[in-house]
């Protein structure tokens, strides 16, 4: 008879809410299963009072968020989380205090989705970013995927895709946040990438609108894919 026991994932969640059910969904429908035991276990921490990233990183006056993540790590690990995963892209700019914190490992959504770019045939070794313009300002993607000889590329009205984001944490079906992504995807394909990562949470809740002629990335897929590999046992 076939083990069917698979080992349980904390969620860091709760940045924002939407994003998090949108993980655990993407990672039920990836799975095959036959019963309820063939499905990842989880831990979900939806924690809603994380201080603010983007006052943090792009106003400069807000709390570090990174001591509250590195707490709710600790937590997960001690209910029996065996890895962690984070579907916020920008709160990856705290990676280090996740993982100094825990002996688990921390599933890093941005390393990830890097090694899936470096997997395809790439022609000009460019990568457009659609997320928040907090990303563009750490250099959180710059810093990994150059390393690698892949040049990021943004759109050019960055504060255009902050106003999306906002729009879409009040209304995951805003209208004018399509559009924006729509557009900024048009104008990311024009500059020569290869692929385009949809690298914001709240992008994935409409990454449907992106051009299907684009070759597009949602970084949640990534990490749903790397968080039922290891729950299924792959070596991390």
């Amino acid at each position: 008879m076939k083990d069917k026991r698979k080992r349980t994932i904390g969620i860091l969640g709760g940045m924002g809410p939407e994003a998090t059910v949108l993980l655990m969904s993407r990672i039920i429908d990836m799975t095959t299963a036959e019963d309820d035991a063939d499905h990842v276990p989880m831990i979900i921490d939806n924690n809603t009072q994380v201080p603010s990233r983007i006052k943090a990183l792009i106003e400069k006056k807000g709390t570090n968020p990174g001591p509250v993540l590195a707490n709710m790590a600790k937590q997960l690990e001690a209910y029996g989380a065996r890895a962690l995963a984070m579907p916020c892209n920008t709160a990856h700019c705290y990676a280090p205090d996740i993982e100094q914190a825990v002996r688990v490992p921390f599933l890093n959504m941005i390393e990830l989705s890097l090694a899936q770019i470096t997997s395809m045939q790439l022609t000009h070794f460019r990568v457009g970013i659609l997320g928040s313009p907090a990303v563009k300002i750490t250099g959180l993607f710059d810093k990994i995927f150059n390393k690698k000889g892949v040049e990021c590329i943004y759109p050019d009205d960055q504060e255009r895709m902050l106003d999306a984001i906002k729009a879409l944490k009040k209304d995951k079906q805003n209208g004018s946040a399509k559009t924006t992504l729509t557009s900024a995807a048009n104008e990311l394909s024009a500059k020569n990438v290869d692929a385009i990562l949809i690298a914001c949470s709240e992008f994935s809740l409409i990454a449907h609108v992106v051009p299907e002629t684009i070759c597009c990335i949602d970084t949640i897929d990534v990490l749903a894919a790397a968080v039922i590999a290891f729950s299924n046992g792959a070596s991390q």
